[in-house]
């Protein structure tokens, strides 16, 4: 019988409204994170847990899919994004290791992953994600590197002291370095979409502080939570308006 699961991925598409809407996410992660943890004075272990929680049941309803859902597989992307921003709070911070110690922990664990899935399975493209197993590595693959990504924006705008504006022309100029690469390098587009992927979630990591945190810290100091549903609805609408396909291509 011919089904989504054996013709094609339940991936979209690598194009540039997908990389439009990753960014958006990304720093809905931060602010929506940041809205349990800090705004409900929840703390970064629970907000983790009700996360997580939350990151386990659609992560589980988009592997019982048959086939590619652009509204199940965007909550997917968010729910790691919002984990992974309480996680690397709560490393860094609760856990005393610091941004450079988190940052290194999450680095560990992201090429662990990335190494066991292709050590398992012989690649890591997006276009092999057809079969629950694969799927679990690639989500896995992702919470790891949105979690990495928040303790990276981090520390460059804290640690490193250039702040969100600098911050976030570093990992913009990074991504631009990564866009050079694909269009006139030989380099594996496998690996090109990964290191993409991975700075795409510091870029938002550092807008979403900047949207919310106080003008005194260099912040517009916006509402946490009228941030994240302006974020949602632009989610929402790029969803809506642009049509987004199962991938195809090996990235």
């Amino acid at each position: 019988m011919n089904t989504a699961r054996d013709t094609g991925t339940k991936v979209p598409e690598v194009t540039l409204i997908f990389w439009i809407v990753k960014i958006a996410a990304t720093t809905l992660g931060e602010t929506g994170g940041d809205a349990v943890s800090m705004s409900m004075h929840l703390g970064y272990l629970v907000g983790s847990l009700i996360f997580a929680a939350l990151f386990a049941v659609v992560v589980l309803a988009q592997i019982r899919a048959t086939r590619f859902h652009p509204f199940l597989y965007w909550a997917t992307i968010i729910a790691t994004t919002t984990v992974g921003t309480t996680l690397a709070d709560f490393a860094d911070r609760s856990l005393g290791i610091g941004y450079a110690g988190g940052s290194a922990l999450l680095f560990a664990l992201l090429m662990t992953s990335l190494l066991v899935w292709y050590r398992t399975t012989g690649s890591v493209s997006v276009a092999t994600v057809q079969s629950p197993k694969v799927e679990w590595f690639y989500w896995i693959t992702i919470l790891f590197s949105q979690t990495l990504g928040t303790a990276l924006g981090d520390w460059t705008t804290d640690s490193a002291g250039l702040g969100y504006t600098g911050g976030a022309l570093v990992f913009a100029a990074l991504l631009a370095l990564v866009v050079v690469a694909w269009r006139w390098t030989r380099i594996s587009r496998t690996v090109l979409f990964w290191i993409a992927f991975i700075l795409t979630r510091p870029l938002g990591a550092v807008v979403g502080d900047f949207l919310d945190k106080p003008v005194a810290a260099g912040g517009l100091s916006l509402s946490r939570y009228s941030a994240s549903i302006a974020l949602l609805v632009f989610i929402v609408a790029c969803i809506l308006v642009f049509r987004q396909r199962p991938a195809t291509a090996a990235y």
